[in-house]
């Protein structure tokens, strides 16, 4: 079915996916508190949406980057803890921020400042032992935390974050070095009369794969089916919860020896039919996927993605078999049958594209992929 619009293209996002995958995370991790991740629209999938399908999983807790980020939940009636997992840069942010009700990660003695002049009243305190992207130094954060305290704040939380704890075989203990010394920091707190409710380090991998959840695990990727590292599968039942779909929006049987698209680079070696994709870069399929052997699915085959992806289209070489406007075209996700007759998308046995896939040949993420998806593109909701 075509969702409401005029362009025969869209991302399905199956909502008892994302119920599913955090009901594993809860099964895998045994965290008594799961904090899912809805940061930038939930990695593409759509943010209030998701919000819901978590929460309804078993999570009890939400994450965003942004304060702005907090609003759409709030506005749709979303009362769950939400935590920011950045310092909100200044005073008004922080006022937006006490506005909404939400945790606030503080890592400076300005952010400290600035929470107690808008009114802010439960901070996470950050501690940086690794990562070195954000967070309090070690032997800083005890005169942060008192800091805090001592004007009015509750230190709800105390966290910090792993920086390869999706590298599970790396043998240099990194992992197991930031851990100690988070635990040396979260006692010399308690020591000084501050114990958190709650003590956080844990992202996907740090749950799934490093075994560390602590009071809380922050669930990012798994929450929409990926493994944080697909060399080291952790075991749980994740499933893909993003589908990429569009339809043949124009055919043409073309000889051999013709050249397709913007610099000429993909010629036919026999006459084929090529299908015309109503999707292009900007909506989120990467320019040069063709160039490192990118493929969609087209009538439950893989079929090759030829020549550029142009701004808002892209083609498909078919080869012999005849192709029609109207014909489904999975980019990501899974198809099965003659011109797209798939059934449900969870059959098993279907061919099925990932955004893993797409990672690998691009030499990313999956989470870059996902997050890539355009705006443009309309979310359909299943599940």
């Amino acid at each position: 079915m075509i969702p409401a619009g005029l362009r025969p293209a869209w991302a399905e996002v199956d909502l008892g996916a994302i119920r599913s995958n955090v009901s594993e995370v809860v099964r895998v991790t045994g965290a008594p508190c799961v904090c899912a991740v809805v940061k930038a629209e939930a990695y593409g999938h759509g943010a209030v949406p998701v919000a819901g399908a978590v929460l309804e999983g078993g999570a009890t807790w939400l994450a965003v980057a942004l304060v702005e980020e907090a609003a759409p939940l709030r506005a749709a009636g979303i009362d769950a803890p939400v935590l920011v997992l950045a310092e909100p840069p200044s005073v008004e942010a922080m006022a937006e921020a006490a506005r909404l009700d939400l945790r606030v990660a503080i890592y400076t003695d300005r952010g400290v400042d600035a929470a107690v002049a808008a009114g802010v009243r439960r901070v996470h305190v950050k501690v940086d032992t690794g990562m070195h992207r954000v967070g309090a130094a070690p032997e800083d954060a005890l005169a942060l935390a008192k800091s805090a305290a001592a004007a009015g704040l509750e230190v709800e939380g105390v966290w910090t974050h792993f920086a390869v704890a999706d590298e599970p075989d790396r043998d240099d203990r990194y992992t197991a070095r930031q851990v100690e010394r988070f635990d040396e920091c979260v006692a010399e707190l308690a020591r000084a009369g501050i114990e958190a409710a709650i003590v956080h380090a844990s992202n996907s991998a740090g749950g799934l794969l490093a075994g560390a959840p602590y009071g809380m695990v922050r669930v990012g990727i798994a929450v929409y089916g990926y493994e944080p590292n697909p060399a080291s599968p952790s075991g749980a039942a994740l499933r893909p919860a993003l589908s990429l779909v569009a339809r043949v929006s124009h055919a043409k049987r073309l000889p051999a020896g013709v050249a397709i698209s913007y610099g000429l680079r993909y010629r036919l070696e026999r006459d084929a039919w090529v299908a015309t994709v109503p999707l292009g870069y900007a909506d989120g399929v990467p320019r040069r996927l063709s160039a490192v052997g990118g493929e969609v699915l087209v009538g439950g085959r893989r079929r090759p993605i030829a020549g550029t992806v142009t701004m808002d289209q892209l083609m498909v070489d078919c080869g012999d078999d005849a192709v029609e406007v109207g014909d489904e075209v999975v980019l990501i996700g899974a198809q099965r049958g003659e011109r797209g007759d798939r059934g449900d998308r969870g059959d098993r046995g279907e061919e099925r594209i990932t955004a893993d896939d797409w990672a690998t040949r691009l030499d990313t993420i999956s989470y870059e992929i996902l997050c890539g998806i355009s705006p443009r593109v309309p979310r359909l909701y299943v599940g």
